[in-house]
């Protein structure tokens, strides 16, 4: 973009012609060529094609419009349109997902804009100015602001009313005046007079056309006039153009001067075509919108700019119409034609209809995008012409907003600026529809064109004008002029530079910092001044960031706190210093980076440490190379100077240290400890990779040759010395990094020649042969041996490979073999390590089988308990690897039987097929003998295994299935069942340990145990055995696993349970076999006996039951009755509960009995338990009379009796309160359902429309007698013939049964489908007859269906039918475990459940 220009001028008096203008101002003002270059089409379409990529072109998913609508079309469509634009794939639109909502805005006050019902749907995000800075500029124009106050002052012009902006500046006014500014915001023209406007009214609308020669002026009362712009004069006064005394809303230029469109506060459109005939200037006028159909509020025609004047679609002269309930985009030329219409749907009256045209790249084309919106939503279409000429509207995606909007204005193709109704500025990033920019705005003052609007005598869009400022706003060139009151103001986006300088103004230099970034890397929205190619553009911000981050350091180190802790100024350093250090980085300046800006920060020794330690996090990351030496010098003597080792370790590997003292760095090194870092100094510095393993071998050598166990510092330093031996034969640099490939192979040569070495340097006398593979060996011999394997697996196939592998082997077996200082574990590493090598196939190793068999005999020592699982697992491994080929397999099974290495055993007789003997080798080994059950279980059941072998096997675990018994019954019961259910009564006899017997049958039998009953098919004299076995060994589970097992006879199982005198158990099993007495009788033999104990005066008081005991035999033969007394009698029910109360009321009549006094209360409660109980079940006389002939009771006072006899009252008027109340409830539900089913039935049926729903033709369209209307009560409506053509009727028995042909078609789920009323033409409605199978007629089931789903929810009926159920259950029957169908289709499983404690709805009259 071009420099912007300052011009300069003087004040113009409307009186006295002076000018003058501001300095700013003049920069604002409209000068095209400053703020949007002249392009071609050709070179706007590169333009824009460049920056195509950040636009989506899926988010388009309108279908085209092959058949446009005629405009007569448009016009009789009624207003009330319910239906807004579907889409045909609305996900396309991911609107959830773009909300701009979700960007908040800087301003608190711009959460109450809007509607208050959006206020829930807002969302707090970052503060959108520390992200983009102050993006657009507001300014007050003072030179125009104060002559427009000067020409209401002295020539009465009035209040502003209108604005139109183009390289000239028009103003109206209230009393007629139109005031025509130039750039300079001088006066240039005052049109018209206070005369006019007192016969026209006020200035209403503005419209200057693309040269800026005309003006055309729309006055309140209806006029229109036509100014030159250039001369002042009046070309044309137009009063007949449109109905006399609308005001004109809208009156635009298009691109054709000789045609303009002008809408009046009627809602009418009309094109005004104005002519020059024989010197005489006419004007046509053409209604395009009658405002009897739907009142337009908006008009917007397309206007191109001068680069795009050649571009295929202006040739149609678009022009879009909004209306309250529609929009339309019609073409005027060549002929008047509708290209699209798109309804809004419900909307607030209030919301005021806005439109917008611009054209926007898309992909390869440039081509106008329409946006228009009513209150929160804005919808934008994009408009192609096709090869054939016809034009295609395409929707893209929504802008969801959280206020409604007055005013849309696009500032240029990528942002637009909202106005909301609380007077905010919204600026919002098109394609990513974020908000940049919050501005209040209500200084200005708006100017609302309200009067205008609500003049309308039919009142239509009244609403609207409340908020309508359409001529309030105009903009120009990239800038937005807002008429305010008293003034003017403009606003711009500023340049890229004023971004930044506004942030720095106001010292926000980190967001200065960040908003340049994002200029730099092409991220920043809304850019303004960044021009050229990409590489030109980011050497210009990036000058301007290094002049920031001057600034910016400048600025660090004069703000640095003088005073204080050296903690606060650590602090300070930290917060500030790493910012410099990241953008210098960032724009790979090391030379501004390490010269000004460090030497600034050495000023402040403070912050020359937290520079220094900036540098870290880059230096490990390697993106930080060619650190100065001064710089590398100072950050070792900063970390050894803060004890920072790890961290100087870390950078140290990472560093180029060749400019360095090396000796100095690798002394630092060991002196502390670092040898990563002095590995590092000697490999990349001098290509010594020996040295480092010779000072890491004295250290770790001398402790481990003397026995003593090493430090955790000895320890670390082996396993590095391990990890560089393997890095260094594998031809990688330690810690990190690779060597160079033209030193891997000297580098390796080096290291196995060190490894081999007979002797070290300076070695002492009595030094042992090879002494760094020895060390190495009795450091971690495992680890030791893997760096070879690797080292071997890397060696290629040549012959010193070879003979560097041979060398190191004999080395290993002269060093472990010959030497007893290694334990079984380091030696079966050996010799597992060398047995994996010789069973390579492409092995060049020997060794003498000799030395495996002195290996096995060392291993399979039996005067050596010491290690044995070790040793065993040592061999298992190396067996495992290849070395059975070594040993003669004969004499390894023996040795390791004798041994009793039983996994050794099982490896070999795996490889023999011998499966049944791996069963002794899992019942002797101790740690493994619960394994035997799934071996042989997997044996038996996995294919793959021979006949013979599974035979055998089996044959196997029968012979020792006593003692699989005895190792774990359980999961010897478990295999049992699975394989050996033939022989289960042949393995019950042969078992003699009755112990092992009783667990082996409860493993069995108990269901609980987990094995399926059905597959045994097991005698009941087993089941009955095991519950004799069961009484036998726990007595006091067998009431439990009783009632859990299933296969027993009862006669046989009671003996056995009487024979141990379990009377709890005998009686469930009487019970269940239907004696019901009989189980009462042993209950209440157990309660008298229990109770003679309790009264029995010889007997001590430590051998009385617990009284607790005894009311726990009470509750059990009390809970017996009540489960029986619903099926028996009234004889045989008192036969069971007077025996009972007379056991509870004999031991009172004990009175000389001195333990009775102890427990008078005790039984007297008892017995009140009893009684509560019985009463139910009993006649309540029957009791009363038993009581009184107690002699215990009837011998005492009314008293002793008055709580039993109230209890029993209260009972009594509790039953039949619950019976009233629950009768009530059901005759209330039944007279509400009956007196709205009444209501439903008498209610008449309104229609929804006019028209039949399938035909699509008026009721009315024919006269044949035979033909009806058919209206149902869905407010469907049809012709009876249309009905029967779509097969919705049905004769039954002569009378006709219809169903609604829309709601059948949306619903064929089986429901009930909607029945109707006929409606004959000049009769009433009359009801069908009903047919003699269903209880109601289609109407009254339809009525009552409608009833209940009027309730919503359960009746009370089937609430209390399901308590009565569950109640029932409870009482009934002996044993009811679960009742699982009855649960699933219970009122109170339904999720959707609900009580309501409230009565039912009253629907109105």
């Amino acid at each position: 973009m071009e420099d912007e220009t300052k011009m300069e001028g003087q004040n113009l008096d409307p009186d006295h012609g002076s000018c003058s203008v501001t300095d700013e101002l003049s920069q604002q003002l409209l000068s095209q060529e400053a703020s949007s270059p002249k392009l071609s089409v050709v070179e706007l379409s590169k333009e824009l094609d460049s920056k195509s990529d950040l636009i989506d072109d899926k988010e388009f998913d309108i279908p085209q419009v092959d058949t446009p609508p005629t405009l007569e079309s448009i016009l009789n469509e009624t207003d009330d349109e319910e239906e807004p634009f579907v889409l045909e794939d609305p996900c396309l639109l991911n609107i959830d997902n773009i909300d701009t909502h979700s960007y908040d805005t800087s301003s608190v006050a711009s959460s109450d804009s809007g509607d208050r019902t959006h206020l829930k749907r807002k969302k707090k995000h970052h503060d959108s100015f520390s992200v983009h800075g102050s993006v657009i500029r507001l300014s007050l124009l003072k030179g125009i602001s104060a002559q427009i106050a000067s020409a209401a002052a002295k020539v009465d012009a009035g209040l502003p009313t209108a604005i139109a902006a183009s390289s000239l500046i028009a103003v109206g006014t209230s009393h007629g005046l139109a005031l025509i500014f130039d750039p300079n915001q001088a006066l240039r023209l005052c049109l018209g007079s206070t005369a006019v406007g007192a016969q026209y009214g006020a200035v209403s609308a503005l419209s200057i056309n693309n040269d800026c020669s005309r003006l055309l002026c729309g006055f309140a009362k209806g006029q229109i006039t036509m100014w030159d712009l250039a001369s002042g004069k009046l070309l044309r006064s137009i009063t007949d153009a449109h109905p006399p005394g609308t005001a004109i809303l809208h009156i635009k230029f298009t691109d054709d001067p000789t045609l303009a469109i002008c809408n009046d506060s009627g809602g009418s459109v009309f094109e005004l075509s104005f002519k020059r005939v024989m010197g005489v200037r006419t004007c046509e006028s053409r209604c395009l919108f009658s405002g009897s159909k739907g009142e337009v509020c908006c008009i917007e025609p397309l206007h191109a700019k001068t680069e795009l004047r050649d571009h295929p679609i202006t040739q149609y002269s678009l022009l879009a119409m909004a209306s309250l309930t529609k929009i339309l985009v019609i073409g005027l030329k060549p002929s008047l034609k509708v290209w699209m219409t798109f309804p809004y749907g419900r909307m607030d009256p209030s919301s005021v209809p806005l439109l917008a045209w611009h054209f926007v790249a898309v992909q390869t084309s440039v081509n106008p995008v329409l946006a228009f919106c009513r209150g929160d939503v804005v919808h934008f279409l994009l408009v192609k012409r096709d090869e054939s000429g016809a034009i295609h509207v395409t929707k893209q995606k929504q802008l969801h907003l959280h206020y409604d909007l007055i005013n849309f204005t696009w500032i240029n193709s990528r942002t637009v600026v909202l106005l909301d109704s609380v007077e905010k500025l919204h600026v919002i990033d098109r394609q990513t529809q974020e908000e940049l920019e919050t501005v209040e705005v209500s200084e200005v003052q708006l100017v609302y064109n309200s009067s205008h609007f609500k003049s309308l005598a039919t009142g239509g869009n009244a609403l609207v004008g409340e908020k309508a400022c359409y001529q309030s706003i105009s903009n120009c060139g990239g800038q937005i002029f807002y008429l305010g009151t008293k003034s003017v103001h403009v606003m711009t986006l500023r340049s890229w530079r004023e971004r930044i300088d506004h942030l720095l103004k106001q010292e926000c230099l980190n967001e200065a910092l960040a908003l340049a970034w994002s200029f730099h890397e092409g991220k920043a929205k809304a850019v303004v001044g960044l021009s050229g190619d990409e590489h030109k553009r980011k050497a210009v911000v990036a000058d301007r960031m290094v002049e920031i981050l001057i600034q910016y350091a400048d600025r660090t180190m004069k703000k640095c706190p003088e005073q204080g802790k050296i903690q606060v100024m650590e602090q300070y350093f930290q917060d500030m210093v790493p910012v410099i250090v990241d953008y210098c980085l960032l724009l790979q300046r090391m030379d501004l980076l390490f010269s000004q800006m460090y030497d600034k920060m050495s000023e402040n020794s403070v912050a020359k440490g937290v520079f220094l330690e900036c540098l870290e996090p880059y230096i490990l990351s390697d993106k930080l190379v060619g650190i100065t030496a001064q710089i590398m010098k100072d950050l070792l003597l900063h970390f050894q100077d803060k004890n920072l080792m790890a961290n100087m370790e870390a950078c140290i590997v990472h560093m180029d240290i060749t400019s360095l003292d090396i000796q100095q760095v690798v002394l630092m090194c060991w002196e502390n400890h670092l040898y990563d870092a002095m590995i590092y100094v000697y490999n990349s510095g001098m290509n010594d990779f020996i040295t480092p393993m010779e000072k890491l071998f004295k250290v770790i050598a001398l402790p481990l040759a003397a026995g003593k166990s090493l430090s955790d510092e000895q320890v670390i330093m082996g396993n590095k010395l391990l990890v560089y031996i393997s890095c260094s034969l594998a031809g990688r640099a330690y810690p990190l990094g690779n060597i160079p490939e033209d030193l891997v192979p000297l580098v390796k040569n080096q290291v196995f020649e060190f490894l081999i070495r007979l002797h070290s340097t300076e070695a002492p006398v009595d030094e042992e042969v090879y002494p760094y593979i020895r060390t190495l060996l009795h450091f971690d011999t495992r680890e030791f041996l893997n760096v070879l394997a690797l080292t071997f697996e890397d060696f290629k196939n040549d012959k010193q490979a070879v003979e560097y592998q041979q060398r190191i082997v004999d080395i290993l077996l002269k060093v472990m073999v010959e030497n007893s200082d290694f334990t079984p574990s380091q030696v079966g590493c050996l010799f597992t390590f060398l047995a994996r090598q010789l069973a390579k196939p492409n092995n060049t190793l020997f060794v003498n089988r000799t030395l495996f068999d002195q290996v096995l005999e060392f291993l399979c020592s039996p005067d050596d308990d010491s290690r044995h699982s070790e040793r065993q697992q040592v061999l298992l491994e190396l067996l495992q690897a290849g070395g059975i080929v070594q040993f003669e397999e004969s004499r390894l099974i023996q040795m390791a039987e004798k041994a009793e290495f039983y996994q050794i055993c099982e490896f070999m007789y795996e490889r023999e097929h011998c499966y049944d003997k791996i069963i002794d080798c899992y019942l002797r080994d101790p740690l493994r003998k619960e394994e035997v059950f799934s071996y042989i279980h997997n044996i038996l059941s996995i294919p793959g295994y021979s006949t013979e072998e599974k035979q055998s096997v089996w044959q196997k675990a029968m012979k020792h299935i006593e003692e699989l018994l005895s190792v774990s019954p359980s999961k010897a019961a478990d295999l049992i069942s699975v394989h050996f259910s033939d022989q289960i009564e042949q393995i019950i006899q042969n078992l003699q340990d009755q112990c092992l017997l009783f667990q082996f049958l409860k493993s069995l039998l108990d269901p609980r145990e987990g094995i399926n009953q059905d597959l045994l098919q097991l005698s009941p004299s087993i089941t009955e055995q095991f519950i004799e076995l069961l009484c036998q060994y726990k007595p006091d589970q067998v009431l439990e696993t009783l009632q859990f097992l299933e296969a027993y006879r009862l006669e046989e199982t009671v003996q056995v349970i009487q024979k141990y005198q379990l009377p709890e158990a005998a009686s469930y099993l009487l019970e269940k076999k239907g004696d019901i007495h009989g189980a009462f009788l042993v209950m209440l033999e157990w309660l008298q006996n229990k109770l003679l104990t309790l009264t029995h005066e010889d007997k001590k008081s430590t051998e009385f039951p617990s009284l607790k005991n005894i009311e726990d035999t009470l509750a059990k033969t009390i809970a017996l009755c009540q489960r029986n007394s619903h099926n028996l009698n009234q004889q045989q029910r008192e036969a069971l509960w007077f025996p009972l109360l007379e056991a509870m009321m004999s031991p009172q009549r004990l009175s000389n009995s001195s333990a009775l006094c102890l427990y008078s209360d005790f039984l007297k409660n008892l017995t009140m338990q009893v009684l509560n109980n019985m009463a139910t079940f009993i006649a309540l006389p029957l009791i009363l009379q038993r009581i009184l002939q107690d002699p215990v009771y009837g011998r005492g006072k009314l008293g002793e009796i008055q709580g039993l006899v109230l209890g029993m009252l209260d009972s009594f008027n509790y039953e039949q309160t619950l019976l009233e109340t629950t009768t009530n409830l059901l005759n209330h539900d039944l007279h509400w359902s009956l007196r709205n089913l009444r209501a439903s039935m008498a209610r008449g049926l309104n229609p929804k429309q006019d028209y039949c729903c399938i035909c699509l033709q008026q009721y009315k369209r024919r006269q044949e007698s035979a033909d009806q209307i058919i209206v149902f009560s869905c407010g469907h409506l049809y012709h009876s013939l249309c009905l029967l053509s779509k097969d919705c009727g049905i004769d039954s028995k002569g009378q006709m049964k219809w169903t609604c042909f829309k709601c059948n078609a949306n619903n064929r789920s089986g429901k009930l489908n909607e029945t109707s009323l006929e409606m004959k033409k000049g009769t009433t409605v009359s009801l069908p007859q009903t047919s003699s199978e269903s209880l109601l007629d289609p109407q009254q089931a339809q009525a009552f269906d409608q009833l209940c789903r009027l309730y919503r929810g359960t009746s009370r009926l089937a609430l209390l039918t399901e308590l009565s159920r569950d109640r029932g259950g409870e009482k009934h029957g002996l044993l009811h475990v679960s009742q699982g169908d009855a649960a699933l289709n219970s009122v109170f499983q339904n999720e959707t459940f609900q009580l309501h404690l409230t009565p039912p709805p009253l629907l109105d009259e």
